[in-house]
């Protein structure tokens, strides 16, 4: 199966103190077009067979700024990795909501939370582990794609690839720009990484002769 880069958007200027979600017209700002073209400097020497994005201006902007440089590769979008639908939180305080009673239970028990007016998050894990097993299946073993998209979005997916519930997906940090790496195969997926903001990613090209199934560990 294929080898999965999940990259979430880069820094606008609600990211951390709002819940931007589906707010139209929240573009990257400057660090956040710098973080853009960093990480894409950074993913050059790695072979992408397809290129996802959430519809959302901040996704789409920096995918773009990933396929710069690849000539005859261009961009797909799929609304399954769009945010997660806030309903009445979009465009709240995160310091306001963290007074609401749903705050404790998205922290504490996310699979029952489902926003007022929105989605619930365990509909937002549905639909996003599906469009990548979906894409997974229209491309060849050893392809490398990738996806942009949101934190939330990216946890519950990196959740669903550790075999946790999806009250655990909190304890997954996805920051922005940041790289998650999962290798799926017949059996298993296999995160490769998490949340990495730095450093070379040629250990990540597919090997000669490797085997679809990572090797089991070994003893003393």
């Amino acid at each position: 199966m294929a080898t999965l880069l999940l990259v979430r958007h880069g820094l606008t200027e609600l990211t951390g103190p709002v819940l931007a979600g589906w707010t139209p017209e929240v573009h990257l700002n400057q660090r956040g077009r710098e973080q853009a073209a960093e990480l894409a400097a950074r993913l050059a020497p790695l072979p992408l067979d397809l290129v996802v994005a959430s519809p959302l201006e901040r996704c789409q902007e920096t995918a773009r700024a990933l396929l710069d440089g690849r000539d005859g590769l261009q961009m797909r979008t799929d609304d399954r990795f769009g945010e997660v639908r806030y309903g009445d939180w979009t465009g709240r305080r995160l310091e306001e909501l963290a007074k609401e009673d749903l705050w404790k239970v998205v922290q504490a028990h996310p699979s029952a939370a489902r926003f007022p007016g929105g989605e619930a998050l365990a509909d937002a894990q549905h639909r996003a582990v599906t469009a990548v097993r979906e894409w997974n299946d229209t491309l060849k073993p050893d392809a490398m794609f990738l996806v942009c998209s949101h934190g939330d979005i990216i946890k519950s997916i990196v959740a669903d690839a550790l075999g946790l519930h999806l009250d655990q997906f909190q304890r997954i940090q996805a920051d922005p720009a940041s790289l998650t790496v999962i290798r799926y195969t017949e059996t298993r997926p296999f995160v490769l990484r998490l949340n990495d903001n730095g450093g070379k990613v040629d250990d990540l090209l597919a090997k000669s002769g490797e085997d679809s199934d990572a090797p089991v560990g070994g003893g003393a």
